[in-house]
Order: structure tokens, then sequence, then C-alpha cells
């Protein structure tokens, strides 16, 4: 979504830009440029020949300046066909998490490390990741920046939620893929924990993923059927995230979730564990509510407070802070000038 929205506003500004999907799907993406798919096969990415092919005809056209990768796959991808292939442009990667809790053998930090000495500038989305990726990778030469994640400004519908008087539920919404890192056991714990502390809540829960049934089947187990509603992927989630009374994020491995920086323009308040680089946009008690990772109690009782005991200078904090920082238009122009410095320093 982020790299749509990129390609988008790098466009806007005279630049092109095209996107390039390995593998196939069937999300509508905010992007009206030049499309490519090289409907890879995830089985048989270390081998895929006609997609690394694919790859360098589709560069031979197009004639970037640079090529971005946007995850590991895509990396791959890019490192082997730039290696068979013998084109010449710089890569990018697009460093989105915590790497040393995915690279965690000598033999993965090898392997990956082979991908990586072929990679010009790392761009990381937060200090954290950042920092990780060096800790790991101390070897590496090529610089490692930090760009945040950005949001687009869309057009909400201003909802004025009734007067709490005790008696209404709580409305908790969650925004993201049902993957491991997102922690989605963990949620629904937490919100049988908020039920047995004497407050009725609802939980919302927009995205789709590999674990999707399993956590229906989960909800089902506990009771909770009446209690959590399934969106699956919405292309309104920001107005979803702005009519809710919370938004929470109990992952266990993150980057900086653009999810939170939403809720901040909603101004919707925030609870979310302390992991990755959310810290350097959640201060606790000034942007919202940050809780050591696996207190589920602390947890539930930080969404209770937050909105029993509602904070208007942080959700206000919270409001100018996306607003200064982290809109597209401000954190594309810092990817501007990184891929300008990067040809600079090939050509010289």
């Amino acid at each position: 979504m982020f790299a749509s929205q990129l390609a988008t506003h790098l466009n806007a500004t005279g630049h092109v830009a095209v996107l390039v999907f390995v593998f196939p799907g069937e999300a509508a993406l905010p992007f009206t440029g030049t499309i490519y798919n090289l409907n890879g096969n995830s089985s048989s990415r270390f081998t895929d020949k006609p997609a690394w092919k694919q790859l360098a005809a589709i560069i031979e056209r197009e004639k970037p300046d640079v090529v971005q990768a946007n995850a590991g796959d895509t990396l791959k991808y890019a490192v082997s066909s730039k290696l068979l292939f013998r084109w010449k442009q710089p890569i990018v990667f697009r460093n989105a998490s915590t790497i040393s809790l995915y690279i965690k053998s000598l033999a993965s930090k090898l392997f990956n490390g082979f991908f990586f000495r072929h990679t010009s500038l790392v761009i990381s989305v937060s200090k954290t990741s950042a920092s990780d990726f060096k800790r790991v990778f101390p070897a590496f030469k090529p610089p490692v920046i930090t760009i945040p994640i950005g949001i687009e400004e869309p057009v909400l519908t201003n909802t004025t939620g009734p007067i709490r008087d005790g008696s209404q539920p709580i409305r908790i919404i969650h925004v993201g893929g049902f993957s491991f890192e997102k922690n989605h056991r963990g949620l629904i714990s937490i919100l049988s924990k908020i039920n047995a502390l004497g407050h009725v809540a609802t939980l919302e829960l927009v995205g789709n993923g590999i674990l999707k049934n399993e956590i229906a089947q989960l909800v089902e187990e506990s009771g909770l059927q009446e209690k959590v509603i399934f969106h699956g992927f919405r292309s309104d989630a920001m107005q979803l995230i702005k009519d809710a009374d919370v938004l929470v994020l109990p992952s266990i491995i993150e980057g900086l979730p653009g999810v939170i920086l939403e809720a901040f323009y909603c101004r919707t308040p925030v609870v979310a564990y302390n992991v990755g680089g959310i810290s350097e946009i959640l201060s606790n008690g000034d942007t919202g509510s940050l809780i050591t990772k696996g207190d589920e109690v602390g947890f539930a009782r930080a969404v209770i407070n937050t909105v029993v005991n509602p904070n208007p200078g942080m959700i206000a904090n919270a409001f100018e802070l996306v607003k200064k920082e982290y809109l597209n238009t401000a954190i594309t122009a810092r990817f501007i000038k990184a891929y300008q410095d990067l040809i600079s320093t090939k050509i010289n």
C-alpha cells in the first residue's frame, strides 16, 4: 500500500515510477500508473528464472535510475535478476521491520547477507530498524538511512458517538493482516480480559491473511462471536478507525506501523505494545499508551482507561505530530533526495 502511495506522489512531482509485483494478488491499490506483474512462483522463489528474466526485460524497457525492493522476496528477485541478466541499476532495499527477529541463525545471516551485498542503499522505516540492521550486518558498507512511513490525507466523515455513561460497549479496532507478527491470539485474550474487568467491549478486525480462519475458530471457542466483527479487507479502513473508540496494536514484531499514524490523523487514541519503532511515534501519556510486550492485563486496563478517561491533549499532540512530520507529501521529498544522492554517488 505504501509503495503504491509513494509511487503516486513520485509521479505527481514529475518523476516516473512504475510498480512491479512479484506474486499475483487481488487487492485494489491506489495507483493509476504503469503496473507489471512477474507472476512469480512462491514455491520456487529461489529458482524462478522466468520471473527474473521478465524483471530484466522490464528494466530494459523502462530504464529506471533506481530499483527499489520493498520486502525480502522482492530483494531476492531483484538481486537474482541483476546477477543473472547483468543490468546495472542500483538496488535500494526498504527495511520495514526488525530483521533480527527473522534472521537468527548463522546460515540465515550468510544467506541474506549475500543479497544485501548487492544492495546500494538501505532505507529503514525507523531508527530502531536501522540500528537493528547495522547490528545484524555490521560489515555492510553502503548507507543505512531512516525515512519513516507516511500516510495520505483522506476525506473522512465527521461522526459524533454517544456521550458515554458507562453503558455503551467500548468499540475497539485493529487493522492488520492475520499473521503471526500481529498477534491476533493475544488480542483475543486481551478482549476477554477487558470484559472480565467489567467492561463490555466489541472488537473489529480489518484485514485478511493466512491465520484468519484460525483466529475465527479461536473467537468461537472463546465464546466471543457476538463481540468480534471480521471486516476483511476494507478500502475505508481509516473511516472505521475514526469511528472507533480506540485502536489497538498488540504486535510482537513491528517496524513503524502506518496504522498508528492513521489513528493519530483520525484523532483516535492508540494502545500498543512497545516493539520495533513504535516508541519513536507513540510516547506514553503524550501521544498514546505504550505497554510492555506481553502484559495483557496492563494492555486491557490501558484500553479501558483510554476510553473511560479521555485525554484531549494527548489526541491533539498525536494529530499535530502526524500533520507536521508524517504526511506522504513530505515523506516523498525525502525519498527523492535519497534517490538523487545515490545516483550522484554512482555517477561520481
